[in-house]
């Protein structure tokens, strides 16, 4: 039995559903239908009964799910016990980010690390929102910079800022002369949209946006990553709603259009871990507070 087979069963008994169960876990369903055979198997009893409406957890299961419970939550304190110790005798700081704390936020912090903490090694890791959470509590990173925070009782974090979202069109557009454009322009126009899964909060922000003023664009593609938005707009795909702090990257093609209705805003957060006792982490966030005038949120 290994510790994957018990966050598997936990998972579907939480869910009473295999479909939901698999996405939670990021597997697939008959993979995880077979994991949970494997783990009925080795236990000899039956822990779930499954019908075609339903997953229900049988009595026998219900106390395993106990100790599967403690099990899990025993060997998730092991290895963060082991990963503290490891990372408090080091002389370093994992830096986890998304590419705007790369522009506006190190440029301002790193002097002042440098300057106070030179025999600290900086590793920097290049991470998703829902990758940095997840490394975050595993303890892979010390800090995170993200668009959206997990408000959980583990995690502190700082508001640094919001920034508006800003639009963006090919210079050719039909609209490139007006000063001023209606939102209602974005009614079936193509629209490059940033995917779920590499930016989940601007896909949400922007979706509910859409959802919120009624507008229907169309979405010819989505895009992984920030800079694939400028060039398909710089390619004629269409327009794009993105992150102001992109604006000084943008090229000769394309061009940022004011709009008479406000366009939604985007925030950045810096998140750590409640249990850890890291002055470089202090400092970073002593800073960001002066230099943002954000109020703190532990």
């Amino acid at each position: 039995m290994e510790l994957r087979h018990l966050r598997y069963f936990v998972a579907v008994a939480e869910e009473l559903n295999f479909t939901k169960a698999a996405q939670r876990m990021c597997t697939v369903q008959p993979s995880l239908s077979q994991q949970i055979k494997d783990l009925e198997q080795e236990v000899g009893v039956q822990l779930l009964v499954r019908t075609n409406r339903k997953v229900t957890v049988t009595e026998e299961g219900k106390a395993f799910l106990k100790e599967a419970y403690l099990s899990i939550e025993h060997a998730e304190k092991a290895i963060h016990d082991a990963r503290f110790i490891a990372n408090a005798n080091k002389d370093q700081l994992n830096i986890g980010f998304v590419p705007v704390a790369e522009m506006k936020i190190f440029p301002y912090i790193m002097p002042n690390i440098r300057a106070q903490y030179p025999h600290v090694k900086i590793n920097f890791h290049s991470l998703t929102d829902i990758e940095q959470i997840k490394a975050l509590e595993k303890g892979e990173i010390d800090i995170a910079f993200t668009r959206f925070v997990d408000d959980s009782e583990k995690f502190g974090y700082v508001q640094i800022f919001r920034e508006p979202l800003a639009l963006i069109v090919p210079k050719n557009a039909s609209i490139a002369a007006q000063s001023h454009i209606s939102i209602k322009h974005f009614n079936h126009q193509e629209f490059v949209m940033s995917d779920e899964a590499s930016s989940p909060q601007l896909y949400k922000i922007t979706k509910d946006f859409f959802k919120n003023a009624k507008l229907a664009p169309n979405i010819v593609q989505f895009s992984t990553n920030i800079l694939l938005n400028i060039n398909l707009v710089g390619m004629g795909v269409g327009w794009s709603l993105v992150p102001a702090y992109v604006i000084p990257l943008l090229g000769d093609k394309i061009l940022v259009k004011n709009t008479v209705e406000p366009l939604p805003t985007i925030g950045l957060y810096a998140s750590y871990r409640k249990n850890q006792e890291n002055e470089v982490i202090e400092l970073i966030l002593q800073k960001l507070k002066e230099q943002f005038y954000m109020d703190m949120f532990a």
